[in-house]
């Protein structure tokens, strides 16, 4: 279940006390560069994580193509690193 802050975001997981979040960012967060290839992350997803920032939350953003591929223990690895 989607976190709501008192700001008026929704956050995939967080710990409001803390105001620490996790955020697991499909395919719409992003744009894949026509001449790269590379996913680049777009404009109202780099504003919303701006916005966040400024009302004290430390994000962690978990891209699908890292998340994709990787192993439970893997996963698991990822968010501790990224906390």
């Amino acid at each position: 279940e989607e976190h709501r802050t008192v700001e008026g975001f929704s956050l995939d997981m967080a710990d409001p006390e803390t105001k620490r979040a996790i955020e697991v960012d499909g395919p719409f967060h992003y744009l894949e560069g026509a001449s790269s290839g590379e996913y680049v992350v777009n404009g109202s997803t780099r504003f919303k994580e701006r916005l966040l920032r400024t009302y004290g939350w430390n994000l962690a953003n978990v891209a699908f193509f890292e998340w994709d591929r990787k192993t439970e223990a893997e996963r698991r690895q990822l968010l501790t690193d990224k906390l």
